[in-house]
Parts: C-alpha cells; sequence; structure tokens
C-alpha cells in the first residue's frame, strides 16, 4: 500500500509502526513537479539514502538548492548520485546493498537498483532507451524492482526519429551561414555537446565549401570535458569503438576551442556551441546578447530547457527580451528548437516500465503538467493490473509498508545434505545486515569473521554435609548423575547431565566444573541452589526434659 502526506518529521526516526510490516518513506526534495534540482530521500528500517544532490538551473543561490532543512544530513548513510563512471560492480554499505546500470543519458550516467532487507528500488535518474552516435542505450535489467523512481521529462511527447533531427540540424546551420549569419547552440558542456560536435565535424567533413567557416566550443570545462570523452571510449557504444580503431573520433579537425569572449573574434559567420544551455549565464548568455539583434543569426536550442530560463522564453519567440543589464532588446534572431535531449519520451518510458512491471511507480523530474499527463496514461495501460502510480511534490512523501519474510539460507557442512521434512536443522543463526545464514558452528571462521571460543568456569561453595548425601539428592532431580572413575579425578567427583563436573575438596568446601553455555549455567544454577538450601532441608530433632513430660502426662 502507498500513501502521500506530509511526514512528522524526517528528521528524527520513529520505530513505532501502525501497522503491520516495515514502513518505506520516498521524499522528493527536489524534481517533485519540476525539472531540475533532482534529491530524492528514501528511509527504510533505520536506513537513509539521498539519490542525486541537484541544483535549479533556473534559480540561482539557496534558492537553487533542495529542500535540505527537511532532513537531518547526518543521518544520511549513502548518496547516489547517478552521473558515475564505473557499473556493474554491487556494493555494500551499513546493509545497504546496490548496484548500478547505464542509463545512456551522458557518458557515466547510471540507474541505481537498491536492495535493502531484500526490498528493491530503482532509480532511474536521467536515462534514455535510444542509442545515439556515441552513447549506448540504457541497460535491459536483469532483477526487477518492487518500487521504480523514474523520470517524466517529456511526458507524453515523442521524439522525432535521429536522422529527421540531424538533418533539420544541419540544414538550419548551413542555411543561416549562406546567407552570413552565426549560429548559436547553447547545451551544456558535457554530455549534448559531445554528441552535436560529432554531427558538426561529420557535417563539414563532408562539405568541402564550409572548411573556412569556424566552429567553436566555447566553455571554461571544454578541455577537460574533451579528455574525459577521449579517455572513455570503452565506455560508449560498438560505432565510436569501432571508429577508434583507426582514429579518436573526438579529436576533431574542424572544431576549436574557446575560454571566453575576450579570445573570439566575431567577423563573419561561424558556429558556436556555448554552455549553459538554459541562457542564463556565462558564454552562451554574452553571445545570445551579441547577436540577438541581427535577423541573419540563428539560435538552435537542442535539448530541453527549464521554466525560468531565457531559453525556454525564446522558444516562444516574444518580440523583446531582457538582457542582463536590465535593459530591453528586439529579439530579431532566428530561434529553431531541435531536441537531441538524451531523455526519455513516452514511448520509451512506457516500453521500459512495461519490461519492469512495477507495483509501485513514483513519477519525479517533470513539470507539473506533463508528469499530470503522463500518470493519466500510465494509469489507462496499467489498468488491468494492480500498479499504484503517485507523483508527489517536493517535500511530499510517500509511505509504503511491506511485510519482510526473514529466510535464512544454510551454507558449509550443513548445506552437503538436504533435510528431511519434518527434520530439524541445529546450527548457529548469523546475521549480517538483512541477510540470515545457519552454519554448524566449526564453519563459523570460514564464512564470517567470527570465531567459536569455549570458557571453563569454576567456583568453590561451602558444604558440611556427607558428600554422598549430596549425590543422593542431585540423583533424585536429575536423570543423569554418574561417578567419575578414579583415574580420571584425584577425589570423589561425579558428573550431573554431562555437563557439570561436582568434586569433593575438603569437608567444609566443594568445587563445580563445568564448561559455559546456556543448558550448562541452567545446570549449575540448580545444583548451587540445592547445595545452598540442603541444610534448611534437614529436620530437625528437639529433645523435651523430663519435668515437661510428666506435667504433659498428669494433664491426660
Amino acid at each position: 500500500m502507498a500513501s502521500t502526506g506530509p511526514p512528522e518529521s524526517l528528521k528524527r526516526s520513529d520505530t513505532s509502526l501502525t501497522r503491520e510490516g516495515d514502513q518505506l518513506i520516498i521524499t522528493p526534495l527536489g524534481a517533485g513537479n519540476e525539472v531540475g534540482r533532482s534529491c530524492v530521500y528514501m528511509s527504510y528500517k533505520g536506513k537513509t539514502i539521498l539519490f542525486d544532490c541537484g541544483i535549479h538551473p533556473a534559480y540561482s543561490g539557496m534558492a537553487a538548492l533542495p529542500y535540505f532543512d527537511e532532513i537531518d544530513p547526518s543521518t544520511i548513510d549513502v548518496l547516489l548520485v547517478t552521473h558515475v563512471i564505473d557499473f556493474h560492480q554491487t556494493l555494500e554499505v551499513n546493509g545497504i546493498r546496490f548496484w548500478c546500470y547505464t542509463a545512456g543519458h551522458v557518458l557515466g550516467a547510471a540507474m541505481f537498483m537498491v536492495d535493502i532487507a531484500g526490498v528493491r528500488v530503482l532509480y532511474t535518474g536521467d536515462y534514455s532507451r535510444e542509442e545515439d552516435r556515441h552513447l549506448r542505450a540504457a541497460e535491459i535489467l536483469k532483477f526487477f524492482p518492487d518500487i521504480c523512481i523514474i523520470e517524466s521529462t517529456y511526458g507524453v511527447q515523442l521524439h522525432q526519429p535521429r536522422n529527421v533531427r540531424e538533418k533539420r540540424f544541419t540544414n538550419v546551420i548551413h542555411s543561416t551561414i549562406s546567407q552570413g549569419g552565426c549560429v548559436l547552440i547553447p547545451a551544456f558542456a558535457l554530455g549534448r555537446a559531445q554528441e552535436l560536435l560529432l554531427i558538426l565535424d561529420e557535417y563539414w567533413s563532408n562539405h568541402p565549401e564550409l572548411h573556412n567557416i569556424p566552429i567553436y566550443y566555447a566553455s571554461p570545462l571544454a578541455k577537460r570535458c574533451m579528455a574525459v570523452y577521449q579517455t572513455y571510449i570503452n565506455s560508449m557504444n560498438e560505432r565510436i569503438r569501432n571508429q577508434f580503431a583507426n582514429s579518436n573520433p573526438f579529436d576533431f579537425k574542424h572544431i576549436s576551442p574557446l575560454k571566453s569572449i575576450e579570445n573570439f573574434n566575431d567577423v563573419g559567420p561561424s558556429v558556436v556551441m556555448a554552455s549553459p544551455n538554459g541562457l542564463q549565464s556565462g558564454l552562451s548568455r554574452q553571445l545570445f546578447e551579441m547577436w540577438c539583434f541581427d535577423k541573419k543569426n540563428a539560435c538552435v536550442i537542442p535539448g530541453y530547457v527549464v521554466e525560468g530560463t531565457l531559453a525556454k522564453t525564446i522558444i516562444n519567440e516574444p518580440k523583446e527580451v531582457t538582457l542582463m543589464n536590465g535593459l530591453t532588446a528586439p529579439l530579431n534572431m532566428q530561434v529553431h528548437y531541435i531536441s537531441f535531449s538524451a531523455h526519455a519520451d513516452f514511448a520509451q518510458t512506457s516500453t521500459f516500465l512495461k519490461e519492469l512491471m512495477p507495483p509501485n511507480i513514483i513519477l519525479v523530474h517533470g513539470e507539473a503538467n506533463e508528469m499530470g499527463r503522463l500518470k493519466q496514461k500510465l494509469i489507462t495501460q496499467f489498468a488491468d493490473g494492480n500498479t499504484k502510480i503517485i507523483s508527489p511534490k517536493n517535500c511530499q512523501s510517500v509511505e509504503m509498508y511491506f511485510n519482510s519474510e526473514k529466510m535464512a539460507n544454510t551454507i558449509g557442512r550443513l548445506a552437503e545434505k538436504t533435510p528431511e521434512v519434518g527434520e530439524t536443522v541445529s546450527g548457529l543463526l548469523v546475521k549480517k545486515a538483512f541477510t540470515y545464514q545457519i552454519m554448524a558452528p566449526d564453519d563459523l571462521h570460514i564464512f564470517s569473521q567470527l570465531s567459536t571460543a569455549n570458557i571453563s568456569q569454576r567456583i568453590t561453595i561451602a558444604h558440611n554435609d556427607a558428600f554422598g548425601v549430596l549425590k543422593h539428592r542431585l540423583m533424585q532431580m536429575f536423570e543423569s548423575v554418574e561417578s567419575l572413575p578414579d583415574e580420571e579425578s584425584e577425589c570423589p567427583a561425579f558428573r550431573v547431565h554431562e555437563r557439570l563436573t561436582v568434586k569433593y575438596e575438603s569437608e567444609k568446601d566443594i568445587s563445580l566444573h563445568w564448561r559455559s553455555d546456556p543448558i550448562s549455567d541452567m545446570v549449575l544454577d540448580s545444583v548451587v541452589a540445592l547445595v545452598l538450601n540442603i541444610s534448611r532441608e534437614i529436620p530437625k530433632v528437639v529433645v523435651e526434659s523430663e519435668e515437661a513430660t510428666k506435667t504433659e502426662e498428669e494433664n491426660n
């Protein structure tokens, strides 16, 4: 069952549950009914995870951050960031098992599968099921999640075929340059930029008439980004790996880096790819303000842009725009929106969820309207099942309850033979995080970092009565009380229940010897209690005086 609502507090844990099972809480601290500042909090069985920790590109300062005041960051066990490099390695931290799959969004982007006490949660982050010029598509999963936290950036929209988009892209650029104009392509420094640079470099190679037109990759991070792409060739698709056998495809022939606007010679037609993609600041904004007056110039928006950014504003082609100095300027340049965004569209999302068939779907990273349309379409798609689809807002918690069964696996010697039905399996139960194993005591040091140890104990207590009387009394209490042969003991001794040895030390003392374990300790407690109370149970003999006897006879 899943429900939504604000939690009483995410800062302190409450172990009391109002219903059977364990409570799992998922709370977007960002990306809830919005695109940007991805940050999702999850807690289950006393473990806490934070998925991603992004900022909102349309805001600045504290306003751009996730809602961290809703949580206590010191309680977080693991922070999983979906833009990494290494894949397929299963790690465990404080009982939280997790591994990742290729997400197909940018080089190194990952989807995380998290397993806590057998409950699996998939967090897709940004993903794409479409292979492009350099990236693999998102992987098909081998494990099915109980919960899928999935992006909904494009809602119910469908992408155009890649070859159609590429043709539109190169046609707009070629046409603009032929008219003597400049082309601005605002893009993230890492990700779509490399995809578009591959397209441009190939197109320039095939069109000699363009060789005198410069293409610039303008970003302070340009050099470092290209070094990453030139290094991790094996993490890309087969097309790139095959090209690399002859030459590095990211060693561009027709593209030059541009560090700053001061290094730019703005004379004649040119193509400049600059960051950031939203035109809110930086090189892309500076170039936009230089070129937006001239109708010969063009701005190509190559991917998803967030509400509140200048890039989102100019897609609707307003007559004027506000410059960074607060003044307004006419928007005469052409604006083209040709999406190469590596976010899944509806077709990819729908197919992906059909393959996984998760019982619980949580939509994040999508504008409220698009997310709402996607939710309704998915509800229709999964109408025959029992799938719950939820789209929480920021700081709105989703609560779910899982009845987790505890199962233990036998290993080592105990696993060599399959027990018969009804047969008792005896061994040590070892718990590690949320897994249980039963093993023979002798196997403990093999399958764990633990080891067994025996503790032999001895106590001496006072005892004034005959040693044989003590043995007689113990035989009345226990089934097994056996005298030890003389060769096993230098003094009279007997063994109780094959666990405790009682030895005669002197006329006033006896000693008790045992190897500590729960049953032997219980036998010891019984014997000690009997020894300490044995004198109290012996009947007392009272001698009366002769005078008292005569008086009693006269009265009778």
